[in-house]
């Protein structure tokens, strides 16, 4: 049970991590549409959203979920998250930004922080479910973690 834990743990710290390179991926991209092109904060919110979101998700499945599924499969249903959470933060987003005059850093670093905890669940729980620690880094390890086991039974 303590290594259960103890590999979600790191699991549930890979993703957020990774999530971070996502986010500095969204976050420099979202600046240099909105310092150096000036373009209106729903399109540099949602283009630099896009490259974040492939970025995440390609890092996501193969090292934290370990998993083997499907990749078209797997991404329409990331992109089905996207096709609710997206809009709900743009258009809120828009509106906050725009008519209540609020920080865009702001709003967008709320964004980001709400994205974090919901697609995580999202992956864990709907994505990946039933394929987490199936792909060839999953099974090399489970391979190694037997060896251990059965050399430790011959000494």
């Amino acid at each position: 049970m303590e290594a259960k834990r103890h590999k979600e743990f790191f699991r549930t710290l890979k993703f957020v991590l990774f999530s971070a390179s996502a986010g500095i991926i969204e976050l420099v991209s979202f600046t240099l549409f909105n310092e150096l092109l000036y373009l209106p904060y729903w399109f540099g919110y949602l283009t630099a959203l896009v490259l974040s979101v492939l970025w995440n998700f390609t890092l996501n499945r193969r090292y934290t979920f370990q998993s083997a599924s499907n990749v078209p499969v797997a991404m329409l249903k990331v992109f089905a998250y996207y096709c609710v959470f997206t809009p709900v933060t743009t258009l809120l987003g828009n509106h906050l930004v725009e008519t209540l005059r609020w920080n865009e850093y702001l709003v967008t670093g709320m964004s980001m922080a709400l994205n974090l905890v919901t697609e995580f669940l999202y992956d864990k729980y709907f994505v990946f479910r039933n394929t987490i620690d199936t792909n060839d880094i999953a099974l090399k390890k489970k391979a190694h973690e037997q060896e251990g086991i059965v050399d430790e039974g011959k000494a």
